[in-house]
This record gives structure tokens, C-alpha cells and sequence, in this order.
């Protein structure tokens, strides 16, 4: 039987950094997310309203699901995406098995979930469920690249006493964990909150860069996504 990965075992101290070079860095970064998210609003604004109309028209439920995550510094912040699940999905030992209740609870998601529609499947595979969060990268809510959003019990489950850490960055829409096959990398190995946590340590521009091709990449490949 596999050992229980402890946060001790990943965890490091915070990585000391120049403070004029890391706000040049965070002020860059703000800049790209604001003319990138403005600009991918205006230039898709037709494929938003499109996919508006499919998912209402799959069930007839809501559009936007908006979920509620632990943001940077631990603000409770609102992210809207579009819906990829069924109209009862929060009725999850409704919805679940008693094993994929456990996993869930190991891991929170499912490669096989069964609450996800048909064309909510094809959604997650296209990235395209979460194409609503460039509105909160365009507010400030999160950044283009950063950790994976948490919910409250995910984050103090699985991070402990490194979740301050965590939150010492704005969490992101794309990551080091998420292009390096998000749905390969759990929790329970312990890669996760490694690759998290190398991430808030080293965060840069040139890292920055290579996250974005790494998730095109990524994208096409269908490398991780279910």
C-alpha cells in the first residue's frame, strides 16, 4: 500500500526574492492580463454567445455556474464558468457511487464523472467551459497563469500548513500543475502540490512563457484533460 504524502514532505521555505524585480514582474503580468483578457472578449465575443445558446438549448438549465475559491492573500472570490454539468450535480451522493464518492473526496474530480453532460465533456476536453474566468482575469479576480483556485476544504486538506504559501500568489486560469497533465498529477502522489508550490517559488516571465506554450500544447494533445 502506497504511504499517505504529508505536506512536509513537499514543502519548502518561500524562496527570498529582489523586491523591485518581483514587482516589475508583477506589474508586467497585471499588464498582460488586462490588454489579453480585454482584447480575447472583444475579438470572441461571438464565440461566447454561441456556446451560450448550445449549452441552453443541451437542458435547458443555467448558462454560468459560478463556484466559489480561495483567492490570493485568502479572499473568497466568485468564477464564472460555462456549465458542463448536470442541473443536479451538487447532489453528490446522488449522483456518485460509493468509490467514485471516496476518490472524489481523495482527489475532488473525477476522470469518469457521471455528472457531466455530453456536451459538457466536450467543454472540458476544448478548455472551453472555462473561457467565462477571462472576465475575472480581466477584474483582477485571478491572473492568466498562477495555481489552480481552490474551494476552502481542498485548500486546508491538502496544503495544510503550505496554504499560506499558496495564497501568497493570485491563483491563475492556466499553471505549472495544469500544463504538466493536470488529470496525471494528483494529490494523493503528492505532484500536485509540488508542481503548485514550485510555481509560487519560481514564478517569472520566462516561466510564465513557458506555461502558455506548454498549455497550447497541451490543449491540442488533450494531454490531461477529462
Amino acid at each position: 500500500m502506497q504511504e499517505a504524502v504529508t505536506v512536509e514532505q513537499f514543502d519548502c521555505p518561500t524562496k527570498k526574492r529582489n523586491k523591485f524585480a518581483y514587482f516589475c514582474y508583477r506589474f508586467t503580468k497585471r499588464s498582460f492580463d488586462i490588454i489579453s483578457s480585454g482584447l480575447f472578449l472583444i475579438i470572441f465575443s461571438w464565440l461566447y454567445l454561441i456556446l451560450a445558446i448550445v449549452v441552453k438549448c443541451s437542458d435547458g438549465g443555467k448558462v454560468i455556474y459560478s463556484h466559489k475559491r480561495v483567492g490570493k492573500g485568502g479572499k473568497i472570490i466568485s468564477l464564472p464558468k460555462f456549465r458542463s454539468m448536470r442541473k443536479d450535480a451538487d447532489k453528490l451522493e446522488d449522483m456518485l457511487t460509493p468509490e467514485q464518492l471516496e476518490k472524489f473526496k481523495r482527489e475532488y474530480k473525477l476522470d469518469d464523472d457521471p455528472r457531466v453532460t455530453k456536451l459538457g465533456k466536450f467543454l472540458r476536453k476544448t478548455s472551453l467551459d472555462e473561457l467565462p474566468n477571462v472576465w475575472a482575469i480581466f477584474v483582477g479576480r485571478i491572473s492568466v497563469i498562477g495555481p489552480r483556485p481552490l474551494v476552502r476544504e481542498e485548500l486546508e486538506e491538502k496544503y495544510g500548513p503550505s496554504a499560506e504559501k499558496l495564497l501568497s500568489v493570485k491563483p491563475g486560469m492556466i499553471g505549472w500543475w495544469a500544463a504538466n497533465g493536470r488529470s496525471n498529477t494528483t494529490y494523493e502522489s503528492g505532484e500536485r502540490q509540488k508542481l503548485e508550490l514550485y510555481y509560487v517559488d519560481h514564478c517569472s516571465v520566462g516561466l510564465d512563457i513557458k506555461i502558455i506554450f506548454k498549455t497550447i500544447a497541451g490543449v491540442f494533445k488533450r494531454t490531461g484533460a477529462k
